[in-house]
């Protein structure tokens, strides 16, 4: 199964096109990814959203923002001008999850459902960084007794009725 959640920077605004044979909306637009380790540099990724979905993307999405993206991933080849063939990534939308808003389905309505994320850090400061908030409890849960220790029962599954050790047949 072929599925992902990125988290991303909007790096150009979405644009939207038409399709031809039924006028259903495209949106196209570039988004910057971390790479895995500190040391790795960040990727960029094509996001294409069709649909209801594509109009959200025009409308919501500025450049700059933070988004987690979900969705399914492809690799497309692409013709260059020297005549050699490079592989790209491209990102077909399912869901859009604004970071600190109300998420965003294939339907193009907000999902109340789901909680929102946290406010996003400043733009230019790293993930390590941002303050970790810790949840402060007030007086610590009571503590459970100790569960008893467990006894092993050796006896035998059969009983030995048998005073020889006749097998029977």
């Amino acid at each position: 199964m072929n599925h992902c959640l990125l988290e991303g920077v909007v790096l150009e605004a979405p644009q939207v096109r038409y399709t031809q044979d039924n006028q259903t909306p495209v949106a196209e637009m570039a988004v910057q990814i971390d790479g895995l380790r500190p040391d790795d540099p960040p990727g960029q990724v094509k996001v294409v959203g069709f649909g209801n979905l594509a109009q959200d993307l025009q409308n919501r999405v500025q450049v700059g923002q933070r988004l987690v993206l979900e969705g399914r991933l492809r690799m497309n080849t692409v013709n260059r001008p020297d005549g050699t063939k490079e592989k790209r990534a491209e990102f077909t939308l399912s869901r859009l999850h604004p970071l600190g808003g109300a998420v965003v389905g294939a339907g193009g309505s907000a999902d109340p459902s789901r909680a929102p994320a946290p406010a996003p850090a400043p733009m230019g400061a790293s993930r390590a960084a941002a303050p970790v908030r810790q949840p402060v409890r007030q007086n610590p849960p009571p503590a459970a007794p100790a569960p008893a220790t467990p006894t092993w029962n050796s006896a035998p599954l059969v009983p030995d009725t048998q005073e020889e050790d006749e097998i029977p047949f």
